[in-house]
């Protein structure tokens, strides 16, 4: 079985591209999605959801501050959560 990757939601922002360095730079494996993919699809805008966000097993993180506990957190644990999907 695969472990779920958290999803990385992006805009072209400062902060959405530190928050992919600091996942990357941490080892960290995740998908990213920009957020202009909604407008183009069938969903329309996201007024409620800001970008950079990341969806993770463990929770929601909001903003690059956010993010960057989740990093640290995740740096202190050995989680081997497995899932059916590696995607959310």
């Amino acid at each position: 079985m695969s472990r779920r990757k958290p999803v990385l939601l992006i805009d072209e922002s400062d902060e959405s591209l530190k928050a992919a360095d600091s996942l990357k730079l941490s080892g960290i494996e995740y998908v990213e999605y920009d957020i202009k993919k909604f407008e183009d699809s069938c969903c329309g805008e996201l007024p409620t959801t800001t970008a950079p966000s990341l969806f993770a097993i463990e929770g929601t993180y909001k903003g690059l501050e956010k993010i960057n506990e989740y990093i640290s957190n995740s740096s202190n644990t050995d989680s081997d959560l497995e899932s059916e999907s590696a995607y959310w």
